[in-house]
């Protein structure tokens, strides 16, 4: 499947780029040195060393406490703005949001807690129109046995207390203002039942105490309302809705006969209209070959794009269902439907429109006869031409090009994307068709724009930055980054933790095709001097390892203990190009794996690496190649395989997703040629296998089901290869408790510890049980934002 950006709400901020780096965590420019040129390097290594000294290694419990940063809103005059700040409480294994305010000019030490909750949350602000206050969703007053559910509140952005402006009795789920800011409306209700509200803004202005603040109610549908959007004008709600319900499907699972039907039939879903003067709803799609999923508006309001997946029972409501879906778009001045796209196991982006409403736009494969992985690239078209043909562009961009937003007269598109081991923007000239890269930083950046005030919201994170969340006055500052405003500093407390140094490194496989990856060098490292390596792999395998903060599995506590790491982007990984990703179908194993082992070479030879003390680990994807690794060589002294395959042939009925798997492995279904899989499965050459090897699961994982690492456990046993095998509980492809996490990691370390260094001591769980005590406390609050609040929200 191409590789392709997610749709694109209109109304998104810079936390659905942020989402693409991976954890939400900004945090001030931490205190190191650049690199220095090779003829300083003996001085620049001795520096370095110094400045180490005076910190402390980084730890797994480190990871567990750093806080993350989300919602980003900007006030209506770009002046302000508002954000969330998640705190872990690691005793409890939970975490706790708070909001904050900073000035977009002032930038980090402006910034101020306006909400003080210990053990409540505080999520999603939005600012009035008039910028005056905001609203935001609390679970704060929620009764016990009810305590995730949210009411609405308000607050001015100069502090005072926060007031409630809801009292649903089911809660509240979602809620937007009008874009005209009459109204606030939010959805509420039972699952599958939720209708839609709305309150005057007026009376909230007006300050209304809440007994008086009767909601009106806009809908009563008898399938309740699912995904829905204001018109531009506010005349109107869009909606996506199940056309019908199954009482006896409902009744049934409330009676606790709680059996899971694989695949089971769903009914249609469709388009409606909700005209809002008049609260009547009308249903805009009838075709009940297929369900609307997914929707998006011109400017103008007459024009609605929307996703259609097919409805065959396998085909929707599964991973892999926008394979199965199609493109259409509806004329809302007489509602006539257009089919843009018609294709088989070819994902479109959901459509998006030029500002004027007169182009639309998606990104998808650069074939899109049939399913294939090439480049993806934006499809534009006039839209009231009807049937016409589609412009390729992009074309000159050996990587992916998809919709991210457009410039205010509709002649640039604006998207992100992965050069090497960096992310960056690019724009793409609708004219010519051809995209340009616009940043050039050695670092991660994902940028989006405030729709609203057209501000430019960057998402940065570098070997020594974590995330952290700049604002740029516009688009053609975007490049200049003595223009950028840091917004926020939420971890202050890892600016005291000793840092290896990360590089960008590049290296030549068996074929003499170049391979690249990210290097981390060991705090306090000596020219001349091996030390011990971890390769760590990444999943996908299309994704790729970048000069991120702390990335490959913890790569910097490793580093602190004197390891060197190397995060190889093996053929298979996306961002080289697309040879390099499609370069193991077919073929699946090998050509990375001689990536991988060339890139060790390298290593050994240029005297860094102790080729004695060697391990390797991986999650996903970076499992599979582990477990390849176990049986095709025995160089390495431990491996840790993370969900790992073992075995093709049975998983590929096991997993939530096949096709692209069944793309990989020669485009065959397995009955049809088990060879195929069965040649790239590791467990065919398990006897080869002599690493101990632990292995690490989520019970309930269903991109690669644990029984493929009880298949390589058992197998390990029976051959008589040390191994242990951490089932962790859950129904999801990564560990979803954080306790579990820090046991996969204080685990795996001490495991390779063990047999990689010889450290006598295997995982105690006396590791992590001490983290529950009283040392280390929590971190320090974030600077200038924890303790200059002056609300009287506080306790």
């Amino acid at each position: 499947m191409p590789i392709l950006s997610p749709p694109r709400s209109r109304h998104a901020s810079v936390r659905a780029a942020a989402l693409a780096v991976g954890v939400l965590a900004p945090v001030a420019l931490l205190a190191q040195a650049p690199a220095t040129p090779a003829a300083n390097a003996s001085s620049a290594n001795a520096s370095s060393a110094n400045a180490s000294s005076a910190k402390r290694p980084m730890t797994f419990v480190d990871m567990q406490y750093t806080r993350q940063v989300g919602g980003v809103a900007l006030s209506p005059d770009g002046k302000l703005a508002l954000y969330t700040l998640s705190s872990p409480d690691w005793k409890e294994a939970r975490s706790q949001s708070d909001i904050y305010v900073v000035s977009t000019t002032r930038g980090v030490a402006s910034g101020k807690q306006l909400t003080y909750t210990r053990d409540k949350n505080e999520t999603n602000p939005r600012w009035a129109k008039d910028g005056s206050w905001f609203v935001f969703a609390s679970n704060r007053e929620a009764p016990a046995a009810q305590g995730q559910q949210q009411q609405l509140y308000l607050m001015r952005p100069d502090g005072g207390e926060a007031r409630r402006v809801t009292d649903a009795k089911d809660g509240v789920s979602t809620f937007q203002f009008s874009p005209d800011g009459a109204w606030l409306v939010y959805r509420s209700g039972k699952t599958d039942e939720e209708q839609l509200y709305a309150v005057p803004v007026e009376r909230l202005a007006a300050g209304t105490p809440l007994d008086s603040l009767k909601p009106t109610a806009l809908t009563k549908h008898p399938t309740g309302v699912g995904l829905w959007r204001w018109s531009p004008d506010a005349k109107r709600i869009y909606f996506v809705t199940a056309d019908t319900v199954d009482r006896d499907e409902k009744l049934r699972t409330e009676k606790r006969f709680t059996a899971t039907i694989r695949n089971a039939e769903q009914p249609t879903s469709s388009l409606w209209a909700l005209d809002v003067a008049g609260k009547k709803t009308t249903r805009l799609t009838r075709d009940t070959s297929y369900s609307v999923t997914n929707f998006s508006l011109s400017d103008d309001g007459r024009w609605i794009a929307y996703t259609g997946i097919a409805n065959n029972r396998y085909k929707r409501n599964v991973t892999e269902q926008n394979i199965n879906g199609d493109a259409y778009l509806l004329d809302t001045q007489g509602g006539a439907i257009e089919r843009l796209t018609n294709n088989e196991e070819v994902g479109e982006s959901l459509p998006s429109f030029s500002p004027d409403s007169k182009w639309i736009a998606f990104s998808a494969s650069d074939d899109m006869t049939g399913y294939n992985m090439k480049n993806a690239r934006v499809y534009l078209r006039a839209v009231g031409d009807r049937g016409g043909q589609w412009r390729k562009l992009g074309t000159n961009l050996d990587g992916d090009v998809s919709v991210g937003w457009w410039s205010k007269d509709g002649r640039t598109i604006y998207f992100n994307e992965g050069v090497k081991a960096t992310n960056q923007l690019f724009a793409l000239d609708v004219a010519s068709g051809n995209a340009r890269q616009l940043t050039h930083e050695k670092a991660v950046v994902n940028v989006d724009e405030d729709e609203d005030t057209k501000r430019i919201l960057v998402n940065y994170a570098d070997p020594t930055t974590p995330n952290t969340v700049f604002l740029v006055p516009s688009i053609d500052q975007v490049a200049r980054r003595a223009s950028w405003v840091q917004l926020t500093d939420a971890n202050p407390q890892l600016r005291n933790v000793a840092l290896g140094e990360q590089t960008e490194i590049t290296w030549t496989s068996t074929d003499g095709k170049p391979v690249g990856g990210v290097l981390v060098k060991p705090v306090g490292y000596e020219p001349g001097k091996r030390y011990p390596l971890l390769v760590a792999i990444h999943g996908g395998p299309a994704a790729a390892d970048m000069l991120g903060f702390n990335g490959g599995y913890g790569a910097q506590v490793y580093a602190g203990a004197g390891w060197v790491v190397l995060m190889p982007n093996y053929r298979g990984s996306t961002n080289y190009g697309e040879a390099h990703k499609n370069g193991i179908v077919g073929n699946y194993f090998d050509p990375g794996y001689q990536d991988i082992m060339t890139g060790v070479d390298k290593l050994i030879a240029d005297g860094l690496v102790d080729s004695t003390k060697m391990g390797a680990l991986g999650w996903s994807a970076g499992g599979h190649w582990s477990n390849w690794i176990l049986t095709h060589t025995n160089r390495f002294k431990a491996i840790s395989s993370g969900a790992g395959t073992s075995n093709w042939i049975s998983m590929y009925a096991q997993s939530d997703v096949q096709r692209n798997r069944q793309y990989y492995l020669g485009n065959k279904l397995p009955y049809q040629d088990f060879d195929a899989y069965w040649n790239q499965s590791p467990l065919k050459y398990i006897q080869n296998a002599k690493t101990p090897t632990m292995i690490h699961v989520v019970e309930g994982d269903p991109r690669v089901p644990s029984p493929q690492s009880v298949e390589l456990h058992m197998a390990l046993k029976k051959l008589g290869v040390p191994t242990e095998l951490y089932m962790y509980p859950g129904n999801t492809h990564g560990i979803p408790d954080p306790r579990n996490r820090l046991v996969k990691s204080v685990a795996e370390k001490a495991w390779m510890d063990y047999y990689v260094l010889g450290s006598g001591r295997k995982f105690a769980w006396r590791d992590v049980l001490k983290t529950l005590e009283d040392t280390p406390g929590t971190p320090p609050a974030p600077t200038a934002v924890g303790a200059t609040g002056s609300g009287s929200d506080a306790p």
